[in-house]
């Protein structure tokens, strides 16, 4: 058998280069902006990683490394096995940021029976969000207001999620304020409503109440010029009775009666509804500028508290 020698200086190899991954929180999840300092690497070999484009590395435990330290970060990656060999370098860059936001400002102003509140604060490239509920969910704002007339909901919440996902602490509003006319029982009376008066458009609004056997709402309201009502949802809902009847007609009074042609949306509501756009299968033409009358009621003998979200957009 003839032996063949052994080169006693073996080729180095090229290593299979690792994937490098993280929690991309930010608006989008390809825009680099993370609150997560965890980053996950898989890797055939071993890896190590350097912060400062590979004049020192540091040898990878398992399958992260935690990044530290808010501002921009430059991260490379690569697969070394114990003789040496390593792969090509895996580049990444992110923003992170993990401190919360302050809380929003709110200023509330009065209007006939409308409570406008006025959110200010938020971050650039942050959103704002809204609860009902003592904070269990959230909803999504839009502009710098929110609109409400109602009598059953004691309490907002707000909140700001900043570009980076971070939530800010959460600010507490009193609607039910002693002597404020905009703690309103709504009209039981449909060829008397009650008014829903905004100076301007603001998005969303939502009007809230208690109804029993005997004690429909109505509510109307009229979209400006301009715009049109993209949405309308059940965003809370407490009774025991499950099942509440809601219309809406395109008219400043609800004169429908029981006739449902007249009616541009109607049906039941209850828990199961929750967050659906009621308006969905509505043509658009239907929700444009005029007047809305929108009718809530229980016909059993136990109390039902509902709030009812409305969104309007800029009419295409």
């Amino acid at each position: 058998m003839t032996n063949v020698p052994t080169s006693p200086n073996p080729q180095p190899r090229v290593l299979a280069k690792p994937v490098l991954s993280f929690s991309d929180t930010g608006l989008s999840v390809s825009d680099g902006v993370t609150h997560i300092g965890a980053w996950q690497v898989s890797s055939l070999e071993g890896w190590e990683f350097s912060f400062n484009m590979g004049a020192t590395w540091t040898r990878g435990q398992g399958d992260f490394f935690d990044v530290q330290g808010d501002g921009p970060k430059t991260i490379w990656v690569r697969a070394r096995d114990d003789l040496g060999n390593t792969s090509d370098i895996v580049v990444v860059s992110c923003v992170l940021d993990t401190m919360p936001p302050a809380a929003v400002q709110a200023a509330m102003v009065s209007q006939d029976f409308t409570r406008l509140v006025k959110v200010s604060g938020v971050e650039d490239q942050g959103r704002w969000e809204y609860s009902v509920d003592e904070q269990r969910t959230w909803l999504p704002g839009s502009g710098d207001r929110l609109a409400l007339l109602g009598n059953a909901l004691p309490v907002l919440w707000l909140r700001q999620i900043d570009l980076a996902g971070n939530k800010s602490p959460v600010e507490r509003v009193n609607l039910q304020e002693t002597n404020n006319t905009t703690w309103h029982e709504a009209s039981g009376n449909p060829l008397q409503p009650s008014l829903f008066v905004f100076a301007t458009s603001p998005s969303p609004w939502f009007c809230h109440g208690s109804v029993v056997r005997g004690d429909a709402d109505y509510v109307r309201f009229d979209i400006p010029v301009g715009q049109r009502l993209q949405s309308m949802r059940l965003i809370h809902y407490s009774s025991p009775d499950p099942i509440a009847f809601f219309a809406l007609q395109r008219a400043p009074v609800f004169d429908a009666g029981i006739d449902v042609s007249r009616m541009l949306v109607y049906g039941h509501m209850g828990p199961q509804d929750l967050k659906r756009n009621v308006l969905e299968d509505v043509a658009p033409g239907q929700l444009t500028a005029g007047s809305m009358t929108l009718w809530f009621q229980q016909t059993g003998p136990l109390a039902t508290e509902y709030a009812i979200e409305l969104v309007f957009q800029t009419a295409q």
